[in-house]
């Protein structure tokens, strides 16, 4: 596989162009990003921890009939994926509440939900990724009802499948982040990366507020042990894929 010019360079990763049109080549950075990137900083083999974790668990998602666009791993911060479209809306799904949840409605940190929270907003860095209203997403025409559903629907079902996964690892899944876009069809495929960057991960047998923390809270915190975390989230992965096969 010959790699051409760069496409895209984001806070986590570096989008290349390969010599077929419909397959790009994402690699994965140890720069650490937080505040919308006003706290910056690196986590050492960050880009080969989420790049390995991310591939594990869109191969999982494969197997239960959601589609992404992972191809393969060529090189362990690298990973083979689809052209696709990205759809500039980031999808936040929420089991539990903590972090602006709680800063914007004064649920307590931990607060168990009745019901996963599916929320939708900007991906615009310049304006701060604000959340939408459907009203607002469908007056700025960033998707079309059909593929709101859409991405609703997948969010939920990949929701329903990582709680059970990160439950085998002894890890509570308190929210995440994910991106879809559109592939060569049109159709709406799952996106970007699942790491401990864009999921708030607590160690279940941890009950200290701190110490439970395994994703890149550590970071944007301060709490330190940040490369333990993430090689521990990563490992407890590898443990149950393997224990899979």
């Amino acid at each position: 596989m010959s790699v051409y010019s760069q496409v895209y360079e984001g806070k986590a990763k570096i989008i290349y162009r390969t010599d077929n049109p419909q397959v790009l080549l994402a690699d994965f950075k140890d720069d650490a990003t937080a505040f919308n990137a006003q706290k910056r900083g690196s986590i050492i083999n960050k880009g080969k921890i989420n790049c390995s974790i991310s591939s594990h668990l869109f191969q999982q998602l494969e197997k239960i009939g959601i589609k992404t666009h992972y191809i393969d791993t060529p090189q362990p911060h690298q990973m083979r994926i689809k052209a696709v479209k990205i759809v500039p809306v980031e999808v936040v799904v929420r089991n539990i509440a903590a972090g602006s949840l709680c800063q914007q409605t004064g649920l307590p940190l931990g607060t168990v939900l009745k019901q996963p929270l599916v929320e939708l907003y900007y991906k615009n860095d310049q304006l701060g990724d604000p959340l939408l209203t459907r009203d607002r997403l469908f007056l700025l025409e960033l998707a079309t009802p059909e593929q709101v559903d859409t991405i609703n629907h997948l969010a939920l079902q990949v929701n329903e499948f990582l709680r059970g996964f990160w439950q085998q690892c002894g890890i509570t899944l308190v929210d995440f982040k994910l991106e879809f876009g559109l592939d060569s069809q049109q159709q709406i495929i799952l996106a970007d990366e699942i790491s401990p960057d864009t999921c708030r991960l607590w160690d279940t047998a941890e009950a200290d507020p701190d110490r439970r923390v395994m994703d890149k809270d550590r970071f944007r915190r301060d709490l330190g042990n940040v490369e333990n975390a993430y090689q521990e989230v990563l490992q407890r992965v590898l443990q149950a894929v393997n224990g899979k096969t």
